[in-house]
Order: structure tokens, then sequence, then C-alpha cells
């Protein structure tokens, strides 16, 4: 417990620090940093080899000076012509799709809108995991007694529809400052949920490899893929959300 409270306060103060300095540099840096980090637990994950891990990694830091959207269209297709050309396992393309793309993704949300836009996203991610977990370790089989995924038997309905709810309800007067209070409601919603999503697929990752964590690099915490997986989702669906209603365009 002491381990998970103390990497939370360092999580905490990277993220305020990057937050309150809001420089493109400095955020892209750290991205690039939680990419090459998350790819190489996928590559364990999904078994890739390092060629593509490599390939993928440079492009991250490229992603500093480069439009990251750019750059992980680039990774995706780069990876996939060196599938096909040397007709190796279609496997490989695996951490191109996640967790490269929607980290590309998620910088390309924050150059189209504002430090700002990244907090909210983070405010509803992590209320909806924080209170899914809470509920779900007190109510747990109270009104539900089938988990709600049999991917993930430890994630109860009733965790997953009060973080939902939490998620979403404060989400939604948060994200006024950005849209009319039914659109970030609806929107708020759509994220939280998805994050529940994000969860629920690396759980699928972990179990199909047959690992307790992504990795060890947080103690306390595991991986960097535990901490970040409803990103993954909530991030790339903001950002089509974003871009579908014209926001900062």
């Amino acid at each position: 417990m002491k381990e998970r409270i103390i990497t939370s306060i360092v999580l905490l103060i990277i993220l305020l620090v990057v937050g309150l300095v809001d420089n493109v540099y400095l955020t892209g840096l750290l991205i690039s940093i939680i990419s090459i980090l998350a790819m190489f637990e996928a590559k364990n994950l999904f078994r890739v080899e390092d060629s593509v891990f490599y390939f993928l990694s440079l492009l991250s830091i490229l992603s500093i000076f480069i439009n990251p959207l750019f750059i992980g269209v680039v990774g995706v297709l780069g990876v996939s012509g060196y599938v096909a050309f040397y007709q190796k396992e279609i496997n490989l393309i695996s951490i191109a799709i996640y967790p490269f793309l929607p980290l590309m993704v998620l910088f390309e949300l924050y150059l189209k809108t504002s430090m700002n836009m990244i907090f909210y996203l983070i405010l509803v991610v992590a209320l909806t995991d924080s209170f899914a977990y809470l509920i779900g370790k007190n109510f747990k089989g109270q009104f539900f007694k089938k988990p709600f995924s049999p991917t993930s038997p430890n994630k109860s309905w009733e965790g997953v529809i009060g973080g939902v709810l939490i998620g979403s309800v404060t989400g939604a007067f948060v994200g006024m400052m950005f849209f009319n209070f039914l659109e970030s409601l609806f929107i708020s919603f759509a994220l939280s949920l998805s994050s529940v999503f994000g969860d629920l697929f690396e759980s699928f990752l972990k179990r199909r490899a047959g690992v307790k964590d992504s990795g060890n690099i947080l103690p306390g915490h595991g991986g960097i893929l535990d901490r970040i997986d409803g990103y993954l989702f909530s991030a790339p669906l903001l950002f089509s959300i974003v871009i579908a209603i014209g926001y900062g365009c």
C-alpha cells in the first residue's frame, strides 16, 4: 500500500508539472516516453519482435517534432507494409494499433484543443476507474450476481454502473468549459463507458498472456498499460467527437 501511495503521488506531481507548464515539447516528450514503455509491455503481451518495437519507438520520439497523427498513420502503414513485404505474422501490427496509435491521437487531441481538454479526459476516466473500484469493492453482488464480463470476474455491474454514473455526471459539469450541458453529459458518458471497455480489453490481453500485470515499472500499480488502458479507448473517441462537431478546428 505504501508503494502504491508513493507511486501515485509521484505520477500526480509529474502530470501537474507537465500540465501547468503546458509546453508542446514537454507534453510530447512525456507522451513519447509513455508510448515507448507501453509498447514494450504490449510487445511482450502480443509476443511481437523487437524490430517493430524499435521502429515505432523512433516514430514516438519523432512525434515530438512532427504531427503525431501523421506519425501514427505512418506507424500503422509502415508496420503493415513490413508484414506484407516479408510475409511476417499479422500479429506484428498489434502494437502499432495498440497502444501506439491511440497515444499519437492523444497527443494530436492536445494540439487540436488544449491542456484543459486533456485534464477533462483524465478526470472522467480517473473518476470512472476509481469509483468503479470503490463501489465494486463495497457493493459487489448486492444487485447483480454475475460479474460484468467473464473476461474480468472481479469487475462487477455495481462498480461499472457506479463508476460510469459518477464519471459522467461530474464530467458533464466540467465539460461545460467546452460544450453545452447536454453535449457534455453525452460526451462524458461515452468517454466513461469507453474507458471501461479499454480496461476490459487490457484485462483480456493479460488473461490471454497469462499474466497478472502488464509490467512492474510502477511499484504498487503494475505496468504502464495498467494505468493508461482506459485512455487508449477514450482518447481516440474524444478526438473523433471533437473533429465531428468542429470544436477547435
